[in-house]
């Protein structure tokens, strides 16, 4: 296993300082690469840390307690990104060569820059939960996963669970719902989605555009919100945007328990910058929170304990990192799947591409990796790349995370068709698009 290394690619001093650093170390021939392109500095930090010490510190843990998977190591390597695209484009060129099997943008703005690369290239895209939603449709977008959901998914269910809370969909008629959002590809993904929901529900949809260089003062979108009064907030932040935005909220003294953030708004440091005013807040979730899993325990004593990792001790099972975890949970069950198939220990992109095509983590299979309840079953087919699972919703007490709903099944009868229409508007704008000849390994 190499040194844990953070790479910032800042300038283009910095940007050949790293290359060359890629370019001197090799990766072990009887071992799996996974360069992690991760962001510890900007902005997004805060958020990005511990997504970052999550994904690091699983695969750490299962190279020091089984010695990898399968029998041979994984090769984890950083590369500092900063949330920003460009720089994501250079980390991916400093690092596709070295036989990188999956690539984990943690940006939906490098996310849309790789999706081109990844046919040509055979390196499969994992966007978790975020992303180009189109992508979730195999057929168009082979080498793309956003497992467990899309952000149409996440989007359906805010609208589903608001609807709940008004006793049904058909009370959302004549509502005034409020999205704020980072005014990025991240943010602006639901709107499509979001816009035909209200047409369809009859609800009054009120855009809160956030620009990343003032998510740090946000006083007039929220003194915007104080004027519309709207019935619900629902919020597609992250990093600095989504703590400002709960300070905001308590200042304007919006009601929290009608705040809902997406999966990305829901880290333990967001709802604990409104103070104990925050109590209320809502959020999705897909992931476990908290250290009650096996493991979480591994991680801790093996990696963590032992110095090997970056994380601070107290952020261990904080959504974020927990987060960061199921991330890394899911390549290593594709690298499984990969090895299964390919008969291989040391597998290829293409080879990644075919198990994470057939992952499948059952309930059963959690319970084998130590982590029963961590998350709801996920299953990918050719056709479905994201696999549209159920999420929930978390609610801050005022110290902590509580969980404040059943499982909710995202609005697949709505989401999918327009997934599909956008899927081959997509391949028609970017003509030629190559037609699927992957073979289907289910």
């Amino acid at each position: 296993m190499k040194n844990f290394k953070q790479f910032a690619l800042g300038s283009a001093v910095a940007l050949a300082m790293g290359a060359s650093g890629f370019a001197t170390q090799a990766v072990a021939e009887d071992s799996n690469y996974v360069p992690l392109l991760t962001y510890r500095t900007g902005p997004y930090a805060g958020s990005g840390i511990h997504i970052a010490n999550g994904m690091h510190d699983y695969l750490q843990m299962l190279n020091e307690r089984d010695g990898g998977i399968g029998g041979v190591k994984i090769e984890i390597e950083e590369c500092e990104t900063g949330y920003n695209a460009q720089k994501g484009v250079e980390c991916y060129e400093a690092t596709k060569g070295k036989n990188a099997i999956v690539y984990n943008p943690y940006s939906t703005g490098i996310t849309l820059q790789l999706i081109p690369k990844a046919s040509v290239d055979k390196i499969p895209v994992l966007s978790m939960g975020y992303g180009l939603s189109a992508a979730a449709d195999g057929n168009v977008f082979p080498w793309v996963f956003n497992v467990p959901d899309t952000y149409w998914d996440g989007a359906s269910v805010a609208i589903k669970y608001i609807g709940e809370q008004e006793g049904g969909l058909d009370n959302l008629k004549g509502k005034k719902i409020g999205y704020i959002f980072l005014d990025a590809g991240y943010g602006r993904e639901p709107i499509p989605l979001l816009e035909q929901m209200a047409e369809k529900f009859g609800f009054e949809l009120v855009k809160y555009a956030v620009p990343g260089k003032e998510m740090q003062n946000q006083s007039s979108q929220w003194l915007n919100v104080r004027r519309d009064r709207p019935d619900y907030m629902v919020m597609w932040g992250w990093g600095a945007m989504n703590p400002t935005a709960i300070k905001e909220a308590v200042k304007i003294r919006y009601p929290m328990d009608k705040f809902i953030g997406v999966w990305w708004s829901a880290g333990d440091d967001d709802a604990a910058a409104g103070g104990e005013a925050a109590k209320g807040y809502k959020a999705m979730n897909f992931s476990g929170v908290g250290t009650d899993y096996p493991a979480i325990q591994d991680i801790k004593k093996l990696v963590v304990d032992a110095g090997k990792s970056q994380t601070d001790p107290k952020s261990i099972g904080s959504t974020l990192y927990n987060r960061g975890v199921l991330n890394s949970v899911i390549i290593a069950e594709g690298i499984r799947a990969a090895q299964e198939l390919t008969g291989k220990k040391a597998i290829t992109g293409a080879d990644m591409r075919m198990g994470l095509e057939t992952l499948d983590l059952t309930k059963e299979r959690l319970a084998e990796l130590g982590l029963t309840g961590f998350a709801h079953p996920m299953k990918v087919t050719c056709e479905d790349h994201a696999g549209s699972s159920p999420v929930f919703i978390q609610q801050w007490d005022g110290e902590k995370w509580a969980v404040a709903s059943g499982w909710i099944e995202p609005m697949t009868d709505m989401v999918r068709p327009l997934l599909e229409a956008a899927a081959k508007e997509y391949a028609e704008k970017n003509a030629p698009w190559p037609a699927r000849t992957e073979a289907c390994p289910n």
